[in-house]
Parts: C-alpha cells; sequence; structure tokens
C-alpha cells in the first residue's frame, strides 16, 4: 500500500466492530427470515454467539423458540443445523464466512452436502471485508471450497436487497445453499429486492464492446467502471452482468457475452483460484469459445491487514480499478 494510499481519509466504520454496527444497514437477513418464518413453521435460525453483529436480535427477539445461539462453536452449529434439517426444519446458520468455509469444511461436506440437507449458510463479513481483523477472519477461498463440494448452491450477495432476494429464491431448493455476504456496508446496487431466477445472471446494463461479470461488492465497481467507461475516451459500451448464482452457472448468458461484445472480464473479491473467474473460464474452455478473458480477483496471496475500503483501493475493487482492468484485457 502506498503513502499515498494511507493519506487518504479513512472510512471509520472500518477501524473496529463497534464503531461499524450502525452503517450494518445491509444486512437485511433478519427482515427477511422474519417474514419468512411468519408463513414458514419449518424454519429456524442458528448463530455462533454473533445475533449482535450479524443483525439477528430482532429475529431472537420475535421468534426465541426457533432461534438457537450455539455459543462461539460454529462446527457444532452446523452440526446440529443437520440434524434439524433431517427433522424437517428448514434451517439457517449465521456466522463470518472464514469460519462457515474453512473452520467448518468438514461439517459442511459431510453433515450438510453429502446428505443434502436444507441448511442455508448465511456467510456473512466474505472476502477482505473485516480488514484489520487479518487472515483469520478473511474468506478469499470460500467460494472455492463450496463450489467444489456435491449438492451445493453458492450465491453471493452484492447488496441489502440482494440478500433478501436470494434468501427468498433458495428458501425451497433441496440441498445445502451457501449464501455469500459482505460486511452491510455496501452501497446499493438495487433500488428493490429483485426477483432471481435459480442459476442465471442479472443484467444491470447492456454493451457491445466488452462484458463484466461481477459478483458480490464487484457487481457496484463494474458498475462504476461501466460508467467510467462510457465518459471516458475512447468510449466503451460494456455489458454487465449480476453473478449472484455462482453454482449452478449461468453457461448460456457466458456464451452470450463472449458471442455478443469479444471480451469478458470477471471481478471477485476471492483469491483468483476456483472462484467466479473460475467458473467462467470452465464454460468458455470446455465449449471452445475463443474470446478475450481476464480474472480481476484478489492477488493469489494474503491480504494486507488494513481498513476494507482501503484493501479495496489498494487491490483495484473499485471503479477506477476495474475500467483499468478492462482497458488493459481489450488494449483500447
Amino acid at each position: 500500500m502506498t503513502i499515498a494510499e494511507l493519506e487518504k481519509p479513512l472510512d471509520p466504520a472500518s477501524w473496529n466492530i463497534q464503531t461499524s454496527m450502525p452503517k450494518l444497514t445491509a444486512l437485511t437477513m433478519s427482515a427477511e427470515l422474519e417474514e419468512l418464518a411468519e408463513r414458514r413453521p419449518e424454519l429456524v435460525v442458528l448463530t455462533a454467539d454473533l445475533a449482535s453483529s450479524n443483525g439477528l436480535d430482532s429475529f431472537q427477539r420475535r421468534f426465541p423458540d426457533r432461534f438457537i445461539n450455539t455459543g462461539i462453536a460454529e462446527q457444532n452449529m452446523m452440526s446440529i443445523a443437520a440434524g434439524l434439517a433431517a427433522s424437517g426444519h428448514i434451517a439457517y446458520v449465521s456466522t463470518f464466512a472464514s469460519f462457515a468455509s474453512l473452520l467448518c469444511a468438514e461439517q459442511v461436506r459431510t453433515d450438510l452436502a453429502y446428505t443434502r440437507q436444507k441448511v442455508r449458510i448465511l456467510s456473512h463479513h466474505a472476502g477482505i471485508s473485516m480488514g484489520f481483523y487479518g487472515t483469520s477472519h478473511h474468506a478469499v477461498e470460500d467460494i472455492a471450497i463450496t463450489r467444489a463440494m456435491g449438492h451445493m448452491t453458492v450465491v453471493s450477495a452484492c447488496d441489502g436487497n440482494a440478500i433478501r432476494g436470494l434468501i427468498r429464491s433458495t428458501i425451497d431448493i433441496d440441498g445445502p445453499v451457501y449464501i455469500r455476504i459482505g460486511r452491510g456496508a455496501e452501497k446499493p446496487v438495487y433500488d428493490a429486492v429483485p426477483d432471481f431466477t435459480h442459476g442465471r445472471f442479472r443484467t444491470l446494463r447492456d454493451g457491445r464492446d466488452a462484458t463484466i461479470i461481477a459478483t458480490g461488492i464487484g457487481v457496484k465497481a463494474a458498475l462504476d467502471a461501466a460508467d467510467i467507461l462510457a465518459d471516458s475516451a475512447p468510449r466503451l459500451s460494456v455489458r454487465v452482468l449480476d453473478a449472484a448464482y455462482i453454482k449452478p452457472i449461468d453457461a448460456d448468458a457466458i456464451r452470450a457475452a463472449a458471442r455478443e461484445t469479444g471480451a469478458i472480464l470477471t471481478v471477485e473479491e476471492h483469491n483468483p483460484h476456483g472462484g467466479l473467474g473460475g467458473a467462467v473460464a470452465e464454460i468458455l474452455a470446455e465449449g471452445g469459445i475463443a474470446v478475450r478473458f481476464a480474472r480481476h480477483a484478489l492477488p493469489d496471496e494474503y491480504a494486507l491487514v488494513a481498513p476494507p475500503t482501503h484493501l479495496y483501493r489498494h487491490y483495484g475493487l473499485t471503479g477506477d480499478g476495474v475500467a483499468t482492468a478492462l482497458r488493459t484485457l481489450i488494449g483500447r
């Protein structure tokens, strides 16, 4: 990180969990789960001592008999959820993404995926959004881990309305669902709760010169990049797709983007291996599709420790960073 970057104004909410709480307005999990719980008596929620930091206090107050706090015992929580699902419940488990995907990998694979239980993993504070908490709390391998598990559906929300839409659209899926969520301070992409279709991307902007396929915080960065590229010479018309569904992947949208725009850039807050970029590359390679293609992701190393907003700038997960990556790809 350069001196110039460090001298930029800090986002006060990046410093610690307490001062960031007022900005967690995008963690809309509880509101959606409360609405669903009114209609679905089989719905239960579990958390590992994170009811406050993930915004589930409200659900706990309204449905105390359908809320379980396991304490700091994430692996046990996954196994308890599997048992509840096997007994006819739809279980939502909530914890930090690094714990859900790495600490609990064995339980998720064996207790949930192998047995195809209806457990939905609300995996929040994904990517490098934990900032100063460092590598132990950064989740930059989780997409690769979970999409390699059989029977697993993997989705990724770009803002608060997308969280609600993905919880809503995945409730009846047969088998476990990994719902990747940021830290709750993301700028909005959707004005209202979107209707997601299973296994399909959403087109947020059409274009003819290139396509950006993005997920998570990369979606807002992609839209900002498209605006920058449309207004700066040489002007570029860029299609932006929200890859909310990563597994199953929208192969039709990928093939159409290659055919109609001739260049594809993927954007994600994840290691470059095994994530969204890898999933898109697999479709292109297996289809024998020749297209200019690049992955814009975190480097294959462990991230610096700094406020999230600084990290996003440092790693190019901003409109300017994505715009530069796309111009490099297409040479314009």
